[in-house]
């Protein structure tokens, strides 16, 4: 993130559910990294350049979602190995769509 632009704070904590839950995000789509944006959650390996259409987009949302840690997403690169995976939008009522789709 630091690399796109983005001014970067990180506070490590033992339990990412509790800014998850402080800020609306359902576990569900829980990962190993949460951030704030612009009043955004950020949850997981999501894309820099998705973050940047976020924000750009400005949609009433929770924020974007990566759960898990898909190999292949960013920072969880493994050599040439990318696994599918999807940047999930998550509107205030708890309910996803696909943002951005990765192959």
């Amino acid at each position: 993130m630091k690399a796109a632009g983005f001014a970067v704070t990180v506070t490590e904590v033992d339990d990412t559910s509790i800014a998850r839950k402080q800020h609306g995000l359902p576990d569900r789509f829980g990962s190993c990294h949460t951030a704030i944006v612009a009043g955004y959650v950020v949850e997981g390996h999501v894309p820099a350049n998705d973050v940047k259409k976020l924000l750009a987009m400005k949609p009433v949302a929770i924020g974007l979602a990566v759960p898990g840690m898909p190999v292949g997403s960013p920072g969880m690169e493994v050599g040439a190995r990318k696994d599918p995976y999807q940047v999930l939008l998550v509107a205030k009522d708890g309910r996803e769509r696909v943002f951005s789709t990765y192959r």
